[in-house]
């Protein structure tokens, strides 16, 4: 395993006015395993944890209580070690905006600890690899996003590390950026990199990684591969928008076809096998009972209907 964590706990202490202070439990005790070469993703909303669990894998900040190994050294007694075999890239990118992309290389590699020929031979590569050579020498500030992450990305990989760590690496990229950072990342794993990524986009984390965990208030509610948490929910979910959420979850899940119901603000969503063949029935049954319907969809499980089984709520919505 490239990763080995139990119980990482990290707590916070947070000022609260007129000299008042709170501790804040930012992770509450995650446990992980991540293989070598595969994309893992912590999935989850803006302040369920997930950052501050990246920063303590990094030896960026020192957990509250639990261990860590990563890259076979403890995060703790041998951090200097865990940051020789580690890249990180920050939801910030850490890329001088004033400087040309090429400098901030040259920089990372210096401070990698390569030699001056040595910085430049491995900086080349890498504008190459990343189809940055033709705008290496404009300052960054003057790049598109997608241009600036592939920096970002470039330079967490200037030490040829085998674990890379990507904090909400498409974070207000445009969907054709994202694509190609998505095939970036896909290239790194083919390479034999290993690749933990933190995301609060459903559709990153189902179209890229090998497995998963969700994680909400700094705790762990789910792991497993995407197809493996979707199974979980049964193979399609259809919502209904309709009068009497009540009388239509009762009704339902008194049908042999239909695996459960779930009511969510002003629709209820039913999940069930094979929906394509199931759903006139699901239909007759409504009539029969009298519920009018003012709008249903049918759509495959998805990761977002999974993180509503394990919390109650949506992560669109958490998010």
């Amino acid at each position: 395993m490239i990763i080995e964590a139990h119980g990482l706990r990290k707590t916070f202490t947070a000022k609260r006015g007129r000299g008042k202070t709170e501790e804040v439990e930012a992770v509450r005790g995650i446990d992980l395993n991540v293989g070598e070469g595969e994309i893992f993703a912590v999935l989850g909303p803006n302040g369920a944890g997930k950052t501050t669990t990246v920063r303590m894998l990094a030896t960026f900040t020192a957990p509250t209580s639990g261990t860590a190994r990563v890259a076979g050294h403890d995060v703790v007694k041998e951090a200097a070690k865990v940051r020789e075999r580690i890249g990180y890239v920050s939801q910030a990118g850490g890329v001088d905006d004033n400087a040309p992309g090429r400098e901030s290389l040259l920089l990372s590699a210096r401070l990698a600890g390569l030699s001056r020929s040595q910085a430049h031979t491995r900086a080349d590569e890498l504008l190459e690899t990343f189809s940055l050579t033709e705008i290496a020498d404009r300052p960054v500030r003057s790049l598109s996003g997608g241009q600036k992450r592939r920096f970002a990305l470039a330079i967490g990989l200037v030490n040829r590390p085998p674990l890379v760590f990507l904090d909400e690496p498409t974070t207000g990229l445009d969907p054709q950026n994202r694509a190609n950072l998505w095939d970036e990342v896909r290239s790194l794993r083919d390479q034999g990199t290993s690749v933990l990524l933190t995301t609060h986009y459903l559709d990153e984390a189902d179209a890229l990684c090998d497995r998963l965990v969700i994680v909400d208030h700094g705790l762990i509610v789910a792991e497993g591969t995407p197809e493996e948490l979707k199974k979980e929910v049964a193979g399609d979910v259809v919502t209904l928008r309709l009068d009497d959420l009540a009388a239509a979850g009762e009704l339902l899940n008194a049908q042999p076809y239909i695996k459960e119901t779930r009511p969510e603000d002003d629709c209820l969503r039913a999940y069930l096998d094979d929906g394509e063949h199931n759903l006139p029935a699901l239909l007759r049954a409504l009539e029969a009972g009298g519920l009018a319907i003012r709008s249903i969809s049918l759509d495959r499980a998805t990761l977002d209907d999974v993180f509503l089984r394990h919390t109650g709520r949506s992560l669109r919505d958490a998010a």
